[in-house]
């Protein structure tokens, strides 16, 4: 087990990882943050350097951190040969087995490989898939015309939209999400529609692996185009820096699966995995 600490490693890291897309989009995205000031506190673990077989991507230990809380306890892995992520998993301290965490990627024997070193070790393991899906540059601008004779607005959150987003997540209603949600507004792209008043009615956010997330709008604000706007802004505001505009949507969401289908998005081959995994001692 290597950790990369290297500027330069991380760099060529970087370029590498674009030869395996999309299977390595979670990582790519998770170490090109890392590139550009590392909001988060990441760091990269590796089996070998420079011929790695598997990379996974995780806090830095000396990043604070509250054991409950997944979101930001949160690995992200790629693999070129599965025995040797299993062997990364199987080694002490590449994984902090202590306390509530999840792991990503967008490979298929993710879960099962995961489950059973998890299972030795005896913890929960809870698998949520998702459709993963990539928007390319082109031609198509945002569409603002929903916007014009009335004092709505396209902008971005601040942190006092944190509250609103922590209680309508899916994901959210918590105190770990809601000083998750605060920190990537402070630190990744977003875009939101604010009504007369200045509170967001529509909106987006970017998470650590520059995965767009937490798409919504509010009920009473539904059909005006608001989400396709956000989306678009976002999109052409992450590929502007040069980060690739992905993101995951459930089997079962509709409305978001039309949406994206409406904006020639590319749903990929690979579906991704999320897995949350919790010790016994918080497992309730």
């Amino acid at each position: 087990m290597l950790v990369l600490n290297c500027s330069t490693k991380l760099l060529i890291l970087e370029k590498m990882l674009k030869s395996y897309f999309p299977e390595s989009l979670k990582v790519y995205g998770a170490v090109m943050n890392m590139n550009r000031g590392n909001p988060f506190q990441k760091e990269v673990v590796v089996d070998s350097w420079p011929d790695f077989k598997a990379v996974i991507t995780r806090r830095q230990k000396e990043a604070e951190t509250d054991n409950l809380d997944h979101y930001s306890n949160a690995y992200a892995v790629f693999y070129k040969d599965v025995r040797a992520y299993q062997h990364l998993l199987e080694e002490h301290d590449v994984i902090n087995w202590d306390q509530v965490f999840q792991i990503q990627g967008l490979q298929s024997e993710l879960h099962d490989v995961s489950k059973a070193v998890a299972n030795s070790k005896q913890l929960g393991v809870k698998l949520t898939s998702f459709k993963a899906a990539q928007f390319f540059p082109h031609p198509l601008l945002p569409d603002t015309s929903s916007l014009k004779g009335s004092a709505t607005r396209l902008t971005y959150l601040n942190v006092a939209d944190a509250d609103l987003l922590n209680r309508t997540w899916s994901r959210g209603g918590n105190e770990q999400c809601l000083r998750y949600i605060t920190k990537l507004i402070s630190c990744f792209p977003s875009v939101c529609v604010r009504d007369d008043k200045g509170n967001p009615v529509s909106w987006s956010l970017t998470d650590q692996f520059s995965t767009v997330c937490h798409g919504y709008t509010l009920p009473e604000h539904r059909r005006k185009g608001y989400s396709q706007l956000v989306f678009l802004t976002l999109a052409r505001k992450l590929q502007s820096r040069g980060f690739p505009c992905q993101g995951n949507v459930l089997d079962d969401n509709t409305a978001s699966i039309s949406l994206l289908k409406n904006l020639c998005v590319e749903f990929l081959p690979c579906n991704y995995h999320r897995l949350i995994l919790t010790p016994a001692a918080f497992s309730g």
